[in-house]
């Protein structure tokens, strides 16, 4: 499996509403970051279903090399 791309080398602060799903984009080349938009199209990657349990802040990983898929876990600073 391929490497996903850094869309950047920090989390992207979102506020989320309770039960809304989002989706993460996991490939990296999304222009709408955090989010998908289909660019993992012909790439072995897929989006992960986030579905917020209330509503506030939450911080989507940038750098796609979280161990805690979508949220962030600080794995930026260590690239």
């Amino acid at each position: 499996m391929s490497k996903p791309e850094i869309a950047q080398k920090s989390p992207y602060p979102v506020d989320v509403e309770a039960g809304k799903n989002y989706f993460w984009c996991a490939c990296g080349k999304s222009s709408n970051q955090p989010f998908c938009d289909g660019s993992h199209k012909d790439t072995d990657f897929t989006p992960l279903k986030y579905t917020a349990e209330k509503d506030g802040k939450v911080f989507f990983c940038g750098c796609k090399a979280t161990g805690k898929s979508p949220m962030c876990d600080g794995s930026h600073s260590k690239l």
